[in-house]
Parts: structure tokens; C-alpha cells; sequence
């Protein structure tokens, strides 16, 4: 029985259908069996090297310099080609001309005594490095990767064969006409960006772009810009949803994180949000107020005056006390949400400046609540509704957070399959027996757990932010999107609570503790690993699990590697304010044909320096696995879709031979 006889015994109409359609891509047998010689041949190309980062909380030039470095992989693909003809200073400078090439171009018009000679050796080197990092991908890949305005001309360079004599001029003639025509800076600068691109064939992002750190608006413009990107959702990321959707506790969040870390830039510079309103109604509430409990936090250096730390501070206590009330509608709107304890403002003593919790009474550093009526706490007043109301406005016509965010929802979700490794930020929910513990979220009853309460908690998020016709829809996906953020059993937070108002306001610090769900406890133990990997449809034998969240703290002996190398923690501590924890200042997991290899990197001084001083990031690389085989695209899951495009292409040619689809000639 033939191939088609087999495969048309059952739905012959639809699948004949679908045959046709495709017989206009491959009109003709021959073009048929092109493309099946084509993808079988691609099955066997070594598999694309997938980088994996977290937690970068907003510190965007350690980030960026570690995307142009492709975490160190470029300078070791440079010892590898000029080890032995290059000296070390030599190597070192090659590598920082590829990170910033524009910068560096400039530097060497300055101090080059002959520029032409410069840009003559500087281009073979780094068309010998092209050519070296291109190799493992089809001519029809890296056609695409290629700047449009020098595409034929790097195709030809990179497929020069030194040994043909008589296409050697051709060649040197190339070089030698580029820089006659003035155009070798916009060649190198073609060139390095070209390497970058290459040895990184996929990033994955595991969650917490935003928060503590200056810049995570830079970042994100990056990764709008970057060749092949997914990104896990993180509860930094998840707020910063929520308060595009226009959720009122989301951006009253949002706004007390970054008044906490001196970050309010972000909102007004990065995001052109008008933080005047807050300035004033802070003056106008707690003009006398020291705030003394809520000076920001700095971490990144900058030269504020006391001035401005002193209005930061009355603008961080007053976004939190409308934060605290905002978080209490939710609460009581939602009580399957079962966060009743956080409702803390009506267990306070206004006259005697106390706090009853679970039945202890604490006292509290600050009782200067002149927005607050005892006798209805959670109450805005007139001038917070309208200070929330024009906040909110801000948040959803700031054109450049909505096409952020909007980029978080195209690339990103709560969780993701790929090549056998589960990604995802935080954690899956578990009972201390390791069984996945079962949440009611919604008025239903209905409760989720497992991949199934991931999975309709996306929706849920998703319909919060792009449900325009459905207040009540609306409404609910927006209060899901704050519960990932803080909630008992969010994913993405992975705690019984979050102790913001004690930290402020309650000095014993017995209070500011939260409780890790028992996932945490259970993330070294291969049973509770295996019990994940095939609710998500893995095999245990051959999957990883690789997440972030939780800082892992080097320093004191801890291991990002759990569960005998079944689940990978790559927070290392990008974020400054972890670094003193961590030991080092993060982690890169790169997945390439030979296995897996984990890169932690030391703390970056600036990328002024990198340039200036060509100091790069030290970095020191584990090898967690190594494949006796090398992966193929074909062991990969793009291997398995170009498989079934065989098997359709195989069916559609035997259509031909058979006569069901006549050839279009």
C-alpha cells in the first residue's frame, strides 16, 4: 500500500484540500523535492544556540553589554580563530570593536597612524570571524540575518575559497573598494552586528525586566529590536501589565517601587508620564512629614540633593497609602482571592498608634495617616480619586509603555516549552506532599492547579489588558493580573504574603516575613520535578526545568543547580540591589549542540569603561552537560515541525505521481 493510500483512508476530503493549497508553494515535483531535500538536509545542521537570562530588573548596561558579548561566547570565538596569530591585547580590542563598533570606529580614526591598513585588517578578521560563526546555519539563514545594504557583498566575502587563485583578486579587489568608497565604517559596524546576531540564535528571558534598576525601558527597546526573543512573565513584569491595562492598585505599585528605589525616571523620562499630580497632593499631605520610613533607596549611584530625596519621600509615603486602600477594594471585591489578613489599615489603633496582628499588637513607627478615616480606612478621598484618575489616564496614553507592554503580551506568557526545558519565573504551586495545590480564583468555585491553573490564569491576564467591550471581563482580568503580582498563590510571586506596609511601618522585624510556597522547599527533589515535567507533557529523563525569581546565594554555598541538574535557578543577582547576596552579578545558561553551560558573570563597571578601557565583563563558565552526540536541528521541536513538513511535501508528491493533483508547469 502506497504512502498516500495509507494516509487517505480517513478524511480524504480535508487533507486533499490542504494538499492543493500547498501545491501552490510547489507547483511542480521538482520544486517538491527541492524543499524536501532542503529541510532533510537542515535536520542534520548542529542545533541554534539558545541564551538564557532573568531578573535583570531594569540594570540595562551589564544587560546590553552581555547581548553583545553573547555572554562572553564572542572572545572565545576569537581566541579559537586568532589564539595563536593575535596577541591578547590584539584579541581584546577585536572583541570590544564587535560589542560597540560604532564608538570604537571613532576612537580608532583618532589613533590609527594608517586608518586604511586598519580598516584593510580589521575587515578579514572580522569577515574570518563571520564566517566562522555562520558556518552551522544554511546559506538561506544567514541570507536573512544580512544588513540589506552590504547582503550581496557579505555573502560573497563569507563564501570566498581561499584556495581558488583566480577569485582572489575579486575578493581582495571587494575590500579594497569598500574602503575607497568610504564605506568601511558602515561595513564593520554591518559586520559586528551581523556576529552578534549569529551566535545567538534564540534568547529567552525569564521573567523581571522591570523594577530597582534605572533603565528598563532601554531594555525593552532592545529586545523589540532583537532577532529572536520569548519572554516568561515575572511578577516586576506582571505589575507593569496590569498598570498599562489601567488597573488603579497596579500603578500605584508600579509608581511606590520606583519612588522606593529613586527610580521615578523611569515613569517621567522613560515613559513621558506626568508625575506632577503626585508631587503636589504629596506637598499639600505630608509637607511637614519627614517620611523618614520611606527615603528611597539608592543603588545606582545617582547624585540626588536633599531636596529631592526629601519630595521623593513624601511622594513614596503618599503613593503607598492610596496603594494600601486601592489593594483593600480588591481584596474585598475579591474575597476568593482569600487575602483578608493583608486588610492591615482597620487593624490599626489611630489614637494609639498601634497595629493588632494575629492578635499581637505592634507598635508602629509613624501614625501620621492624614488621608486615613478610622472609621473607613480604605476610603480615597476627593483629591486621591482625582490624583488616581490622572495617574491612570497617564498610564494608558503613555504611547511607549502600551507598545512595551503590548510586546510583553506578543512575546511573553506564564510559561514555555522548547527544546525539552520548561521555562517559567517563579514556581508551580505545590502542597507539602509535592501534589500540585488546587486554587480557586474566581467566583465560580472552580478551581485550577498544575499547567491548567497556568493556563487559564494567561487568559485571564490576557482579557484584562484587551477586553474593550466587557467591563465586567475587564475588570476581573485586571484584578488576576494585581493577584500574580502579590497574591497567596501566584506563580509568580511563590509567597503567603508580602509584607509591604510592615516593612514601613513596623520596626520588629518578625513581621516582615513571608512564607515560600512548598515548592521552594521541594525544588532540589527529583520526584517533585518529574511530577512537573509530565503535567506539562515532558519527559522526565532528558527535560530541565529553569526558572528565576529567588536570588541564589553563592556566597553562602548555595547551587543553582537542583534536583541532580533536573531544575536550573539563573537569578544570580543582575539587579545591584541582590549582588551583595549572590556573590556575583548574574547568571547566563546558554544551550548550544554540545549541552548545557552555565556562565555567571562579575559585576560590570560601565559601559563607558568597556569602550574607553575595553574592560569586559569577567565571566567564569560550568559545564552542567555535555552531549556525547551533538544536537541537531532535527532533536530539536523546529526539527519536528520541518519532519511533518516533509511527511506533507512526501504526501503531496505522491498526489503528483499518482495523478490526485495535476503539476502546475
Amino acid at each position: 500500500m502506497s504512502y498516500i493510500e495509507e494516509n487517505f483512508n480517513a478524511e480524504f476530503d480535508d487533507k486533499l484540500r490542504y494538499l492543493k493549497l500547498l501545491s501552490n508553494q510547489y507547483p511542480t515535483i521538482a520544486d517538491a523535492c527541492t524543499e524536501v531535500i532542503n529541510l532533510q538536509a537542515i535536520l542534520n545542521l548542529p542545533k541554534g544556540t539558545e541564551h538564557f537570562l532573568s531578573d535583570i530588573h531594569g540594570e540595562y548596561e551589564p544587560f546590553i553589554h552581555v547581548l553583545k558579548n553573547a555572554s562572553g561566547v564572542i572572545k572565545r570565538k576569537i581566541d579559537e580563530i586568532f589564539g595563536n596569530t593575535l596577541s591578547q591585547r590584539g584579541r581584546k580590542s577585536l572583541a570590544t570593536l564587535i560589542y560597540y563598533p560604532e564608538q570604537k570606529l571613532e576612537y580608532a580614526q583618532k589613533s590609527e597612524p594608517n586608518i586604511e591598513d586598519w580598516y584593510k585588517i580589521t575587515l578579514y578578521r572580522l569577515i574570518e570571524i563571520c564566517r566562522y560563526v555562520s558556518a552551522k546555519y544554511t546559506r538561506s539563514k544567514v541570507r536573512k540575518a544580512l544588513p540589506k545594504d552590504f547582503a550581496y557583498i557579505i555573502e560573497e566575502l563569507l563564501h570566498e575559497q581561499p584556495d581558488k587563485l583566480d577569485k582572489e583578486e575579486y575578493y581582495n579587489e571587494i575590500i579594497k573598494t569598500i574602503i575607497r568608497v568610504g564605506r568601511a565604517n558602515e561595513f564593520i559596524i554591518a559586520l559586528s552586528k551581523l556576529i552578534q546576531n549569529l551566535v545567538i540564535d534564540r534568547l529567552h528571558i525569564i521573567g523581571d525586566i522591570f523594577d530597582r534598576g534605572p533603565g528598563p525601558d532601554i531594555i525593552m527597546d532592545t529586545l523589540i529590536n532583537y532577532h529572536s526573543v520569548d519572554i516568561q512573565w515575572g511578577n516586576h513584569d506582571i505589575v507593569w501589565m496590569g498598570a498599562a491595562a489601567g488597573s488603579e492598585a497596579c500603578i500605584a505599585t508600579v509608581i511606590r517601587t520606583c519612588a522606593r528605589y529613586a527610580n521615578l525616571s523611569t515613569i517621567e523620562d522613560g515613559y513621558g508620564i506626568n508625575l506632577l499630580p503626585l508631587a503636589t497632593f504629596a506637598i499639600d499631605f505630608y509637607g511637614d512629614d519627614e517620611c523618614i520610613a520611606f527615603t528611597p533607596k539608592i543603588e545606582n549611584g545617582n547624585d540626588y540633593t536633599d531636596k529631592d530625596l526629601n519630595l521623593m519621600a513624601k511622594m513614596h509615603k503618599a503613593i503607598s497609602i492610596v496603594q494600601f486602600k486601592l489593594e483593600g477594594e480588591i481584596i474585598n471585591r475579591r474575597p476568593y482571592f482569600k487575602m483578608e489578613d493583608r486588610l492591615l489599615l482597620n487593624n490599626i489603633d489611630y489614637k494609639e498608634g498601634t497595629i493588632n496582628l494575629g492578635g499581637k499588637i505592634y507598635k508602629l513607627n509613624d501614625i501620621n495617616f492624614p488621608t486615613i478615616n478610622p472609621g473607613n480606612p480604605y476610603e480615597l478621598i476627593p483629591e486621591e480619586k482625582d490624583l488616581v484618575e490622572k495617574l491612570r489616564s497617564s498610564f494608558l496614553n503613555s504611547e511607549k509603555l502600551q507598545k512595551h507592554v503590548s510586546f510583553l503580551f506578543a512575546k511573553g506568557s506564564m510559561y514555555l516549552k522548547h527544546n525539552s526545558n520548561l521555562l517559567y519565573h517563579g514556581c508551580i504551586p505545590l502542597n507539602e506532599d509535592g501534589s500540585f495545590k488546587r486554587v480557586n480564583i474566581g467566583a465560580s468555585g472552580e478551581e485550577y492547579s498544575g499547567k491548567a491553573y497556568l493556563d487559564r490564569l494567561e487568559i485571564l491576564v490576557r482579557e484584562g489588558y484587551f477586553y474593550k467591550n466587557n467591563p465586567e471581563a475587564k475588570s476581573y482580568g485586571m484584578d488576576i493580573t494585581w493577584y500574580l503580582w502579590n497574591g497567596v498563590d501566584s506563580p509568580l510571586f511563590g509567597k503567603d504574603k508580602m509584607t509591604t506596609f510592615e516593612r514601613y511601618f513596623i520596626n520588629d522585624e518578625e513581621t516582615h516575613l513571608e512564607k515560600k510556597n512548598y515548592y521552594f522547599e521541594l525544588e532540589d527533589d527529583e520526584k517533585a520535578c518529574n511530577i512537573i515535567f509530565e503535567e506539562f507533557g515532558l519527559d522526565p529523563n532528558d527535560s530541565h526545568i529553569i526558572n528565576g525569581h529567588v536570588p541564589v546565594k553563592i556566597k553562602k554555598g548555595e547551587s543553582p543547580i537542583k534536583a541532580n541538574g533536573k531544575l536550573l535557578v539563573i537569578d544570580g543577582g543582575f539587579s545591584r540591589a541582590y549582588q551583595a547576596q549572590t556573590g556575583i552579578a548574574g547568571y547566563t545558561l546558554i544551550y548550544n549542540s554540545y549541552g548545557l553551560l552555565l556562565v555567571s558573570h562579575e559585576p560590570f563597571e560601565s559601559t563607558q569603561k568597556a569602550i574607553e578601557e575595553e574592560k569586559d565583563i569577567l565571566s567564569t563558565t560550568l559545564v552542567l552537560e555535555q552531549q556525547v552526540e551533538r544536537k541537531r536541528v532535527g532533536d530539536t521541536d523546529i526539527g519536528e515541525e520541518l519532519k511533518l513538513q516533509i511527511k506533507d511535501l512526501e504526501l503531496l508528491l505522491d498526489a503528483y505521481r499518482k495523478g490526485i493533483i495535476k503539476e502546475q508547469r
